[in-house]
């Protein structure tokens, strides 16, 4: 009997996971390891990023861990040199932090929106800048941003938040542009309701909203963090070489 060994799309490729400490990103941490990834894990909450950094470095994987805060500019120059500084390298990253909000859009007050804002806009943005100023140098390099659906389409409740989310399919496709000719792809996920800590919160937030959302998917169910990170892990490796600017739906067909 021979046995084959498991197919390792990202091997030794060296990736920074931001917004690692939970749902969509600790389950992206996990499977992008899987794949063969060198990983910089960084989060807000330092006991939630031990947990999985150690979880990931028993496996026997190779695994570094910062915490950060993605709307300060010095604090995510911090965490990307940190990473160069560990690994030698930046081949990936992906951009995953992420702050959530329900309400009335008139009803929103000015401190939520800003808050909203600095963390899913200017965030991702100030990671952007910072990982692109690495890869530039190298040559090459693949982001990937999460968005939503909520950035493809409107829907009553989460009118800030769905903004903040349209932005950052805008830096997406702008990134690629201004980048694409230096090497470095971009591109997005986008995710319908996937089970983590954040659709929690829209569960309590809009009673009756998620099953809604569910009851009009063809697939009749929600996602899970690994079929979001089975997209990112795509997205990152070299099978999707040839894409750039792609806002990538991983909603159970609720778009189609």
């Amino acid at each position: 009997m021979t046995h084959s060994t498991p197919h390792r799309p990202l091997e030794g490729r060296v990736v920074l996971v931001v917004g690692a400490s939970s749902g969509i990103g600790a389950e992206a941490a996990r499977l992008l390891a899987e794949d063969g990834a060198r990983l910089m894990l960084v989060a807000r909450s330092a006991g939630p990023l031990a947990a999985i950094t150690d979880e990931l470095t028993a496996a026997g994987h190779d695994v570094a861990s910062s915490t950060g805060d993605v709307s300060r500019a010095w604090d995510v120059a911090r965490f990307v040199d940190a990473t160069v500084e560990r690994f030698g390298r930046l081949d990936g990253a992906l951009n995953n932090a992420a702050a959530t909000q329900a309400g009335r859009l008139d009803q929103v007050s000015e401190a939520d929106f800003d808050q909203l804002m600095a963390v899913n806009v200017k965030g991702t943005w100030l990671c952007l800048r910072e990982e692109a100023r690495v890869m530039v140098a190298q040559g090459q390099g693949s982001i990937v941003n999460v968005s939503s659906i909520g950035g493809l389409r409107g829907s009553s409740g989460m009118g800030a938040y769905q903004a903040s989310k349209h932005a950052v399919i805008g830096l997406t496709k702008t990134a690629a542009h201004d980048l694409g000719p230096l090497g470095v792809r971009v591109n997005a996920v986008a995710p319908g309701p996937t089970e983590s800590p954040m659709l929690d919160a829209t569960r309590r937030a809009i009673p009756g909203g998620v099953e809604a959302r569910v009851a009009a998917t063809p697939l009749r169910k929600t996602g899970t963090g690994r079929d979001v990170a089975a997209a990112v892990s795509f997205l990152l490796g070299d099978r999707a070489g040839h894409l750039s600017g792609v806002v990538l739906p991983v909603d159970g067909g609720f778009l189609a």
